[in-house]
């Protein structure tokens, strides 16, 4: 039967309050665990709770990062092209990703690192850095929009 001496807490839910200025013995007294001076210390401080969070939540975007407008980029070097594709091949977005060079057919670009040594090779629909155009351009071949 449930009478009011039976009652108990609940299993976990038995933290004691903390008593505070009850004395040096309770572990909370002379300065009742606020410290020594300064405004969090004195009595009826509860704004500066409210400022700190505040500034918390102005920083959240700089903890959480910072996300560019600009794409990222996947790059292929010249070296890389020469490697994989013969003279005269067209070169695409689908033909890279057909020959597992890069992960997606969007937002590539072709820097001019290593050598090229294909000729007459086309160039589909993709970005290129102007080193990489020059030596194309140097072995006989096209950028075709």
């Amino acid at each position: 039967m449930l009478t009011l001496h039976t009652l108990k807490p609940a299993i976990g839910s038995s933290k004691q309050r903390k008593r505070v200025g009850r004395g040096n013995a309770s572990g909370h007294g002379n300065y009742s665990g606020k410290g020594m001076k300064g405004q969090k210390s004195r009595s009826g401080v509860s704004g500066i709770k409210r400022m700190a969070l505040k500034k918390a939540m102005l920083q959240i975007p700089k903890l959480r990062g910072f996300q560019s407008n600009k794409p990222k980029y996947q790059v292929v070097n010249l070296s890389t092209l020469s490697r994989s594709f013969a003279d005269g091949a067209i070169i695409s977005a689908d033909s890279l990703l057909k020959a597992g060079l890069v992960s997606q057919a969007k937002n590539i670009k072709i820097l001019a690192n290593g050598e090229l040594k294909l000729k007459n090779l086309q160039i589909k629909g993709l970005k290129l850095s102007a080193a990489a155009q020059e030596q194309l351009t140097k072995m006989g071949g096209k950028i075709v929009e």
